[in-house]
Parts: structure tokens; C-alpha cells; sequence
């Protein structure tokens, strides 16, 4: 699965999952280009970086417009806080599909004649948040499920000069995971409900991101790659049977 010579974006690639997929992709052999608004506390050796707004869309055409080519593109920009639906207002909620979904479309068609004259391809990182419900982050679940369907869409459309895959990622222990869990024991306690017994580690994503985008997955397009360790145990299972006796 080697990239050399390639030329690839990744969104959000300065920390955590990004940077996990900047790091896969430049050990791969690929030249990397990271962008997000700020710049990395611990810069992706290898990995050249462009300060970049991704919910900027004249910004993002520049960014592109500026590329000598692309080979690749990852859609990794994107998060939320925990909010309720109904504890704040609309337009943050929107604000949260703005960046999860609308954004990765802005930047897929300004990189859209790149990467048809490379015939290269775009993976995007969604989330298991898009296939189940999300309480505290259903604007995020929300934009996840419409950025896999957009991939699926973008998929046909753009065939076969440019193949679109996603990720769908779950649990992952980044520097931040215990502001999720909040302490050593909490990420423990997660860890032993993912069947695997262990959340992913940044490398796990950027090892599947380099699979999508290598010439190993030349036939695969439109497709949703469940990166979660085997998901999450069925919670009426351990209801059902708790007081069965043994």
C-alpha cells in the first residue's frame, strides 16, 4: 500500500485522528499538505502545513486553486461539543452540520479537477455517530449520516475518474480522550465495551485511510468501512441477561 510520489490533503491533520492519517500517509511514501486554522503543537514530521478554514469557501478554492496537483484528499476537519438539542439554539446546531458536512463538500469540489486529471481519490471520516442515535451530538450524528451519503452519491457521479470512499470510525484514544471520559479509569471502562478491548489509536484510522487511497482499493469505491474494533455490545444482551442464572 505505498503512496509514493503522491500528493495528498488532509483536513484537520494537526492533531488526533488527523494527525494519525497525516503520519500514515507520509510513512506510506505520500508528500503531505495538512491544513486547519491553527498550527500544530506538535507538527506531523514529514507533513507541510497551510493554515486553512475549512467553512471558508473562497479561502478553500485559493487553497486548491494554488495546488500543482492532488492525488488524494482526506475529509478529517470536523467535531463538536456535547450539546442538547434543545439546551441551545438552531443556528449552532447548524453551525455543527456546517462543519461536518457542508465543508467537506465546499472542499471536495475545489479539489474536484485535481484529482480527475490524477484519477486519485477522496476518503471521508465519518462516524459510527451517523448510523445510531447520538444523544448530545445529534447535529454531528445528523451531518455523518449525510456526509456517508454524500460520499455514496459523490461516488457515482464522479466515476470512474475519482473513486470516494468512508471511514466510519468509533471510539479514539487521542491526546483529548479524557476530556470525553474523563480520567485513565473512564477510557478503561469504554475500552472493555468495544469487543476488540481496546478504543482506536490514531494510527488504526490512518492505516485504513491509506488502504482506501492506495492502489489495493483501485476497485473499491462508494463504500463505508466500519473502523470500531466490532462496534458496541447490544445493551439488552447484558439486560436480558443479568439475573439468568448460570
Amino acid at each position: 500500500m505505498e503512496l509514493n510520489g503522491k500528493l495528498a490533503v488532509v483536513t484537520g491533520g494537526t492533531r488526533g485522528v488527523g494527525a494519525g492519517i497525516a503520519r500514515a500517509f507520509v510513512e506510506a511514501g505520500a508528500e503531505v499538505v495538512v491544513c486547519a486554522r491553527r498550527p500544530p503543537e506538535a507538527p506531523v514530521k514529514g507533513a507541510e502545513f497551510v493554515p486553512l478554514d475549512v467553512r471558508h469557501a473562497e479561502a478553500v478554492r485559493r487553497f486548491f486553486a494554488d495546488l500543482p496537483a492532488l492525488d488524494v484528499l482526506v475529509n478529517n476537519a470536523g467535531g463538536t461539543p456535547y450539546r442538547c438539542l434543545a439546551e441551545t439554539d438552531a443556528e449552532r446546531h447548524a453551525r455543527v452540520i456546517e462543519l461536518n458536512l457542508t465543508a467537506p463538500l465546499t472542499v471536495s469540489l475545489a479539489a474536484y479537477e485535481h484529482l480527475k486529471r490524477s484519477r486519485g481519490s477522496i476518503v471521508m471520516i465519518g462516524s459510527v455517530s451517523g448510523s445510531r442515535p447520538s444523544p448530545g451530538s445529534a447535529a454531528y450524528g445528523a451531518a455523518k449520516a449525510g456526509l456517508e451519503n454524500l460520499a455514496r452519491s459523490m461516488a457515482v457521479e464522479w466515476a470512474p475518474e475519482v473513486r470516494v470512499n468512508t471511514l466510519v470510525v468509533g471510539m479514539v484514544r487521542t491526546e483529548l480522550a479524557h476530556l470525553h471520559y474523563g480520567s485513565e479509569d473512564g477510557i478503561a471502562a469504554v475500552a472493555d465495551t468495544v469487543p476488540l478491548g481496546r478504543l482506536a489509536e490514531p494510527a488504526d484510522v490512518g492505516g485504513a485511510a491509506v488502504f482506501l487511497a492506495s492502489d489495493a482499493a483501485a476497485y473499491i469505491t462508494g463504500a463505508s468501512l466500519l473502523v470500531h474494533g466490532g462496534g458496541e455490545r447490544p445493551a439488552f444482551l447484558d439486560a436480558a441477561t443479568a439475573h439468568k442464572e448460570t
